[in-house]
Protein backbone atom coordinates (compact mmCIF):
# COMPACT_ATOMS: atom_id res chain seq x y z
CA UNK A 1 0.00 0.00 0.00
CA UNK A 2 0.81 3.42 -0.73
CA UNK A 3 0.22 6.38 1.57
CA UNK A 4 0.62 10.27 0.51
CA UNK A 5 0.95 12.88 3.02
CA UNK A 6 0.56 16.45 1.94
CA UNK A 7 1.01 19.31 4.42
CA UNK A 8 0.15 22.73 2.64
CA UNK A 9 -0.80 26.28 4.36
CA UNK A 10 -4.02 28.40 3.12
CA UNK A 11 -3.56 32.04 1.86
CA UNK A 12 -5.97 34.28 4.16
CA UNK A 13 -8.96 34.58 3.61
CA UNK A 14 -9.27 31.51 1.13
CA UNK A 15 -10.21 29.37 3.46
CA UNK A 16 -13.66 28.56 2.60
CA UNK A 17 -13.38 28.22 -0.69
CA UNK A 18 -9.99 26.02 -0.02
CA UNK A 19 -12.09 23.89 1.90
CA UNK A 20 -14.88 23.39 -0.58
CA UNK A 21 -12.09 22.57 -3.33
CA UNK A 22 -10.48 20.03 -0.87
CA UNK A 23 -13.66 18.24 0.02
CA UNK A 24 -14.72 17.81 -3.75
CA UNK A 25 -11.69 16.53 -4.51
CA UNK A 26 -11.54 13.76 -1.19
CA UNK A 27 -15.13 12.61 -1.78
CA UNK A 28 -14.27 12.40 -5.32
CA UNK A 29 -10.97 10.60 -5.20
CA UNK A 30 -12.39 7.97 -2.67
CA UNK A 31 -16.00 7.34 -4.46
CA UNK A 32 -14.62 7.28 -8.15
CA UNK A 33 -11.67 5.47 -7.69
CA UNK A 34 -11.12 2.15 -7.40
CA UNK A 35 -7.43 2.49 -6.00
CA UNK A 36 -8.44 4.90 -3.20
CA UNK A 37 -8.61 3.44 -0.11
CA UNK A 38 -8.97 6.70 2.18
CA UNK A 39 -8.58 10.19 1.90
CA UNK A 40 -8.90 12.42 5.22
CA UNK A 41 -8.11 15.55 5.73
CA UNK A 42 -7.22 17.41 8.82
CA UNK A 43 -6.98 20.83 10.15
CA UNK A 44 -3.88 21.74 12.37
CA UNK A 45 -5.54 22.68 15.43
CA UNK A 46 -2.66 25.85 16.34
CA UNK A 47 -3.22 27.32 12.47
CA UNK A 48 -6.22 26.67 10.89
CA UNK A 49 -4.76 27.73 7.77
CA UNK A 50 -2.21 24.84 7.89
CA UNK A 51 -3.46 21.41 6.34
CA UNK A 52 -2.87 17.69 6.16
CA UNK A 53 -3.10 15.11 3.86
CA UNK A 54 -3.53 11.67 4.21
CA UNK A 55 -4.21 9.29 1.26
CA UNK A 56 -3.81 5.56 0.77
CA UNK A 57 -3.59 3.95 -2.25
CA UNK A 58 -3.41 0.08 -3.03
CA UNK A 59 -0.12 0.78 -5.26
CA UNK A 60 1.56 3.41 -7.37
CA UNK A 61 -0.32 3.04 -9.82
CA UNK A 62 -3.45 4.33 -8.48
CA UNK A 63 -1.49 7.24 -7.71
CA UNK A 64 -0.59 8.17 -10.95
CA UNK A 65 -4.27 6.92 -11.93
CA UNK A 66 -5.70 9.44 -9.20
CA UNK A 67 -3.38 12.18 -10.68
CA UNK A 68 -4.70 11.55 -14.29
CA UNK A 69 -8.65 12.23 -13.01
CA UNK A 70 -10.78 15.83 -13.86
CA UNK A 71 -11.45 16.12 -10.15
CA UNK A 72 -7.46 16.33 -9.62
CA UNK A 73 -7.01 18.92 -12.10
CA UNK A 74 -9.75 21.15 -10.52
CA UNK A 75 -7.74 20.40 -7.36
CA UNK A 76 -4.67 21.57 -8.56
CA UNK A 77 -5.95 25.00 -10.43
CA UNK A 78 -7.71 25.52 -6.45
CA UNK A 79 -4.41 24.71 -4.96
CA UNK A 80 -2.69 27.52 -7.64
CA UNK A 81 -5.41 29.72 -6.24
CA UNK A 82 -5.69 29.02 -2.65
CA UNK A 83 -2.17 27.75 -1.49
CA UNK A 84 0.29 29.91 -0.14
CA UNK A 85 3.13 29.23 -3.16
CA UNK A 86 5.87 26.95 -2.11
CA UNK A 87 4.15 25.63 1.26
CA UNK A 88 2.80 22.46 -0.37
CA UNK A 89 5.04 18.95 0.68
CA UNK A 90 3.89 15.69 -1.04
CA UNK A 91 5.68 12.51 0.88
CA UNK A 92 5.29 9.59 -1.04
CA UNK A 93 5.64 6.21 0.75
CA UNK A 94 5.22 2.27 1.69
CA UNK A 95 2.69 1.64 4.54
CA UNK A 96 4.55 -0.64 6.77
CA UNK A 97 1.77 -1.50 8.86
CA UNK A 98 -1.58 0.66 10.74
CA UNK A 99 -3.85 0.40 13.71
CA UNK A 100 -7.07 1.27 13.74
CA UNK A 101 -9.97 1.35 16.38
CA UNK A 102 -14.11 1.78 15.00
CA UNK A 103 -14.02 4.67 16.99
CA UNK A 104 -12.13 6.17 14.20
CA UNK A 105 -14.85 5.84 12.10
CA UNK A 106 -16.90 8.31 13.89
Amino acid sequence: MITLTVSLQVLPDHLEPFVEAIRTNAERSFTDEPGCLSFDVSQDLTDDHHFILNENYVDEKAVEEHRSTQHFKQWREAVAQHVVPGTQANTLANRLFHHHSPEADR
